[in-house]
């Protein structure tokens, strides 16, 4: 309690030092203290998701300089992108403690893009080893603490489209892949397989507001990757003795893709 003093007919009381602060001012201070904290992960998050898009996609770029399927990735790439996932899983384990339990969904928006980019990377990795799909549930299991999404999931598949056209392209250009086995086997096949899945895929209402906008976006691009390689076998395969050494097929004029 304070003590009183009188000072020219006044009293004064004097506030010791043990006085307990007024319980409001103790609440906005905790309120700042939340935030704070808040916007700290928030940050750490962010910065952890560039860093495992960079490395993402320098894994991406390493294995376009593959030029077949079905078999081991050479020792020499498989070396470089062994040292950048380790660097991945080092960032994911950065931030495993600030997004377990209901913080995995307050800060999915913010790890997402490093998520997506990740599964790109792995699924393209899966696809030239093995001619599949990596699924979501081995996706998770390469992902240790960290969410992985239905939506997150879906959307770095829908970007290994593009990875798969661009290798296609190259092995077709170079004469690795004849335009027959890339018109009735292989990726062509496979890519004509994941179009056909995405187009019948059904947006629920829970998933509705949060992805339906890139969810267009992302299928229109992946439509326009098939046509691509399709355009690129079928020109070879009929004007194939025509084509000089050298010879690269033109993807410059943009197709049209309906969108239901």
């Amino acid at each position: 309690m304070g003590t009183k003093r009188s000072w020219e007919g006044q009293t004064v009381v004097k506030m010791d030092s043990t006085e307990s602060v007024s319980p409001t001012i103790s609440i906005f201070e905790n309120f700042r203290n939340e935030l704070d904290e808040h916007h700290d992960r928030r940050e750490r998050i962010i910065k952890a998701s560039r860093d495992i898009t960079a490395l993402s996609k320098k894994i991406i770029f390493a294995l376009q300089r593959v030029r077949t399927t079905n078999q081991p990735i050479p020792p020499n790439i498989t070396q470089e992108n062994d040292a950048r996932l380790e660097q991945i899983h080092k960032h994911f384990a950065t931030i495993v403690s600030d997004t377990v339990g209901i913080k995995s969904w307050r800060y999915q928006r913010q790890v997402s893009g490093g998520v997506q980019e990740f599964i790109e990377a792995i699924s393209f990795d899966h696809y030239l080893r093995t001619e599949t799909l990596i699924t979501h549930a081995e996706v998770a299991a390469r992902s240790p603490g960290i969410l992985v999404t239905e939506e997150d999931y879906l959307m770095g598949i829908f970007d290994l489209t593009g990875e798969m056209m661009r290798f296609a392209v190259t092995a077709l250009s170079s004469g690795k892949v004849t335009p027959t086995d890339a018109a009735k086997a292989g990726i062509l096949v496979d890519l004509r397989a994941i179009r056909a899945r995405c187009e019948a895929l059904s947006v629920s209402g829970r998933h509705r507001a949060s992805m339906y906008k890139d969810l267009s976006k992302k299928k229109e691009v992946m439509q326009n990757s098939v046509e691509k390689v399709e355009r690129a076998a079928y020109g070879i395969l009929v004007r194939g003795s025509e084509r000089p050494s050298g010879w690269t097929p033109d993807l410059s004029v943009p197709v049209e893709v309906d969108t239901h």
